[in-house]
């Protein structure tokens, strides 16, 4: 059956080499003998999403670790289950990327009562007890969301009147969605002329950031800014905009995060205007986290990635050699 994580792996191998459907059911070895991982990844749901599994079967590889890796779907009950089935499988470590951040305690607890150490990846789990994982691993969605809260700011610094904003968030209830809205609104809450006046779940997908700016200009007539939670919603924006007359990133300023290659590109075509850097490439930092965990060596409670922002003159400076 054809995967498509698989197949990035494939596109990537050379280059990640410098840098850092339903759920599978049978198990995935990146290599014969050392550490075995199981990790459970929310589900192939976006170019980003690709990136960062294609990044960990990868690393996985060049670090002998045996991954066994489960794609989600995007459902929590799918994630609870593979990692039970870690467990039970008795591998020595465990990571994953939460669809959502609540309702994890439970087989957390089980993990920690087996004795498998558990890392938390590019989303944060929501616990009063924190020893049930090891570190997580991850951007700050918080300050994403600020430095494009932070731009709009600064872009209409000289402006008269209202802005109109609307905002296509991720998935309801994720760490990402819940993150970037709150760092955006404290950004923007000193000036009162930048107003969001509505605000829907676009599940992190073009499909749903059409559909879901569709509904907006169905709606209000004169919307001025745009804030994606990732690139491809926002690009499904972009299509929703084009198909009324309008021109994206002239008539509508768009914002969004991620800075995946399909991302830059529009911003480089100007169809964007401001995109805020969200790194998959983590299975490096993963690997060296995997390793350290399971020889009992200290490890950070907070792993952070660095990330940027690009402009459009930035963009184009980097697409070249972008690797995902």
């Amino acid at each position: 059956m054809f995967r498509p994580s698989t197949f990035l792996a494939l596109v990537l191998a050379g280059l990640l080499t410098a840098c850092g459907g339903g759920e599978d059911t049978a198990p995935r070895s990146a290599a014969q003998g050392g550490i075995r991982l199981g990790f459970s990844q929310v589900g192939a749901e976006s170019a980003w999403r690709l990136a960062n599994t294609a990044s960990i079967e990868h690393a996985a590889t060049n670090a002998s670790v045996q991954l066994d890796l489960r794609v989600a779907d995007g459902k929590q009950d799918n994630q609870i289950a593979a990692l039970r089935e870690f467990i039970a499988a008795k591998v020595d470590v465990i990571a994953f990327s939460p669809v959502v951040e609540s309702g994890w305690d439970k087989v957390l607890q089980e993990s920690k009562d087996a004795g498998i150490p558990v890392i938390v990846t590019d989303r944060m789990v929501d616990t009063t007890d924190t020893s049930l994982f090891a570190t997580m691993l991850g951007s700050d969605f918080t300050a994403e969301g600020r430095k494009a809260g932070e731009w709009l700011v600064e872009h209409f610094r000289d402006h008269k009147g209202p802005v109109r904003i609307v905002e296509i968030e991720g998935t309801a209830g994720s760490a990402p969605a819940n993150q970037r809205r709150t760092g955006f609104a404290e950004a923007i809450k000193a000036d009162t002329d930048l107003q969001v006046i509505d605000s829907r779940d676009g599940d992190f997908t073009r499909a749903g950031g059409e559909q879901v700016m569709a509904g907006f200009l169905q709606e209000h007539s004169d919307i001025d800014v745009v804030f994606a939670h990732n690139d491809d919603a926002g690009l499904g924006a972009v299509k929703a905009i084009e198909a009324v007359g309008k021109r994206p990133g002239e008539d509508v300023k768009i914002i969004t995060v991620d800075a995946s290659r399909d991302g830059l590109s529009a911003l480089a075509e100007g169809r964007l205007n401001y995109v805020i850097e969200c790194n998959p490439l983590l299975g490096p930092q993963l690997m060296e986290l995997v390793g350290k965990v399971k020889t009992g060596q200290s490890i950070p409670r907070r792993v952070v990635v660095d990330e940027t922002a690009f402009d459009r003159e930035a963009a184009k400076a980097v697409l070249p050699n972008r690797q995902y």
